[in-house]
This record gives C-alpha cells, structure tokens and sequence, in this order.
C-alpha cells in the first residue's frame, strides 16, 4: 500500500492583505461605541465603524476598529513585540506589558512600531501632521473621536481580516492609521492588496458573465483559527494560535471594454492553474454600498436608443437618466498583479507575484473545513452554462473558441 503524502502546512510567505481608503469621513451616531459594557463579561470597550466616502466609482466603504480591557481582572495585560539593533520590528521578541504602562514612554521606546496604531488628525502652528502612537485601539478610539469630524478627508489604512459568520465568509477592514488627506475629489479611491491562492477550480466555464463583462475567480485566502467547524486546530494547546485555514473567496476582473480574444489571453496568463495551487498577489478595488453604476450605451434598452435615434435625447442624457446608484453592492474587484523589486540594492529585478505549484492541491484539503459530528451536503452537479451567441463571424467565433478553452 503506498505511503499517503505528508501535507505541507499552510503559511503565509510574502503574503500581503492591506486597504487604503481616501475620501470624506461619515460620521454619524453610528460611528462611535464608547464605554461600552459587553452582556457576557466584564469587559468594557471602544468600537469604531468608520464609512469613508471614496467617490462616485467606489462608494461609502466601510472600516472598523475596537478592544478594550476587563473592569474586574486583576491585570489586563496588552501583547507586543520588541525591535532589532536596526529598529526594524523584532517578531520573534514577543512579551506583554502591563495595562497601566501603556503610555510610559520609557516602555514604548522598546516597543516594535508595528504594535502601533497611528493617528494623524491635529496639525501643528508650522501646519505639519502631529501624529499619535496607540497602543490599544480603546484609547486610539477615544482620541479619533475627540477629534475626527464629518466630511474631513482622511486617509485610512489597515489590513484585511476574514472570518465566518452563520456560514458566510466576511470581510473586515481593521484599521491601523487614520490621517488628514490633502486629496482631492477625483483622487479618492478605495483599494486593497491581496494575496490569494488558485487550484484547477478556480476558473470554470461558470466564471465568465458576458452580459455584466465580469471574469469571477474562486480563490482562496487564508487566516488562522484555534477551532474551526468545531475541530481543534492547537493540537490541545500544543501549536499556539492554531493554524492557517484556506477560505473560499470569489473576487472580480473587470472585463469592460474587451474582446474576447483579450480575456482569453487574461485567463491564461493570469489565473488558470495546470497544477497545484498557485500564490497571486494582486491590487484591486473595493465597490460598495452607495457606489455609483454608470450605464454605457450598450446598457442601454431598444425603446431609449430609438428617443436617441429620434432626437429626443442625447447619448450623455439618456446614460445619466439610466445610471444609478447602488445600495447593496459589496465587490473586491482585482484589477492587475502586483510588481515587486527583488534582488540585492546592487542587482533588483521586477518580479510578477505569481507564483505556480506553491502547495500541492492536497494540501487544501483540511479536515476541519468538513464540519464535526454533521453529515455532508450533497454536492450541486457542475453545468456547463456557456453557450456560443446564435450569430458570430468566423473570427468572433475563434475568439470565442478560444475564450471556452481557457475556461475548461
């Protein structure tokens, strides 16, 4: 009988999950949770939830940060990492310091600056950003709240954060720098940096929608859990922190504007997997709630083009009249591989974050991604949905041809 394979753990190695938004702060009754005393303990908390207007493409998009401490316990303690000679955050140095020593500066100073969350929003008399360290995002909210008003432009930086509720996989924004911005309208903007894997499935024949112009990926990204679907993942305390878990999440390529020999190509080169699991890092954007859908032409019904046909209306009236705003969109839409310089100061070289075959396909296969002590669901059957348009010239057909190859 042979040797089942030993699977390789799950790691995040030149991984990246960050967000940016630039816009107008929203803030509302609903902004700020201060004080507040949880039902189930003695613990005591600030909570932020931070919308940031980032324009007409991008919408209102949202960002949150909290913690606290416990009123009743003898010592509350805050987790932190030291630094190098050099500086540089030391992670391997991790200790705690105590609650009543979170503002001793002859304390901070060892203190990684990773540890920190930054807050830029009172200027000086030379008018220069003064900028305050956090330690706990209890007293980083406090002092946002003091002095974060309504429609100031900010900057707000922060990482991604996934996790499952009701069975549903969630997106957090957790928020590490808030700063006054200079920025004007048209660079308001809401994107991310994410890193993700891809096996065989994550490009089907399902993945492309012709008629909204959208390549769907199912990726997966990947966060540490102690207990998931009810299994232990810390070996009964033995592995601290538990270990990674690969979640499913589909992201968005914005097709606009291509033929479909173009995406063809964009699926080829970009997402599809001939073996293992590939590691992509890519830049995308947000699109949210409140986010504004510009009708093209195309969008456009027969009866509307015929008033434009007629004189009626113009083209540019007839898009504003059909464009909307919209109220429940939730969107990571990919928009291009990230680029990085590697190599030495004297020999860098451009590098594409993708890499193939980073882990093998078993790899992804983790016991506890089946729920303990519940039967399985039945697998819906795969369709093939994708059907060739009932007109095509001969070269919109290789086109197409070739555009159901790279899906299969």
């Amino acid at each position: 009988m042979a040797k089942q394979k030993e699977k390789t753990p799950l790691a995040k190695n030149n991984w990246s999950q960050t967000f940016t938004l630039v816009g107008k702060a929203v803030v509302n009754d609903y902004t700020f949770k201060l004080d507040e005393h949880s039902n189930k303990s003695d613990w005591i908390y600030n909570q932020l939830n931070l919308n940031v207007d980032c324009g007409s493409k991008c919408g209102k998009v949202s960002s949150e940060l909290m913690g606290g401490y416990g009123s009743e316990r003898a010592n509350n303690v805050i987790y932190v990492h030291g630094k190098n000679e050099d500086g540089s955050d030391d992670f391997k140095n991790q200790y705690t310091i105590d609650w009543v020593d979170r503002f001793d500066e002859s304390i901070l100073e060892d203190i990684g600056d990773l540890c920190f969350i930054n807050i830029g929003l009172e200027k000086d008399v030379h008018d220069k950003t003064v900028v305050k360290r956090f330690l706990t995002p209890y007293d980083a909210i406090a002092y946002v709240h003091e002095h974060l008003e309504d429609g100031t432009v900010i900057n707000v930086r922060g990482q991604l954060r996934y996790q499952m509720y009701n069975g549903n996989l969630q997106c957090r924004k957790e928020i590490n720098s808030i700063f006054l911005s200079k920025a004007e309208p048209e660079d308001y903007r809401a994107t991310f940096v994410q890193t993700f894997l891809m096996d065989r499935d994550s490009i089907d024949k399902d993945s492309y929608d012709k008629d909204k112009q959208r390549l769907y990926i199912n990726a997966y990204v990947l966060e540490k859990f102690k207990e998931f679907n009810g299994w232990d993942l810390t070996e009964g305390g033995k592995v601290k922190g538990g270990i990674f878990v690969p979640l499913k999440k589909t992201f968005e390529f914005d097709t606009q504007g291509k033929d479909e020999k173009t995406i063809a190509s964009i699926i080829s080169t970009l997402f599809k997997v001939k073996k293992g699991v590939t590691q992509a890092t890519y830049l995308g954007e947000f699109i949210e709630s409140g986010a504004a859908i510009t009708a093209t032409i195309d969008d456009l019904t027969d009866d509307v083009k015929a008033m434009i046909a007629l004189g009626l209306y113009s083209e540019e009236e007839a898009l504003a009249t059909c464009s909307t705003n919209g109220a429940r969109e939730r969107r990571m839409v990919l928009t291009k591989p990230q680029i990085r310089m590697v190599g030495d100061d004297d020999n860098k070289t451009s590098q594409v974050q993708i890499f193939p075959e980073q882990f093998a396909e078993e790899d992804l296969q983790l016991d506890c991604l089946v729920p303990r002590e519940t039967e399985d669901d039945d697998e819906v059957p795969f369709e093939e949905a994708m059907n060739a348009p009932e007109e095509t010239s001969s070269e919109e057909a290789d086109d197409l041809a070739a555009l159901l190859d790279a899906l299969g």
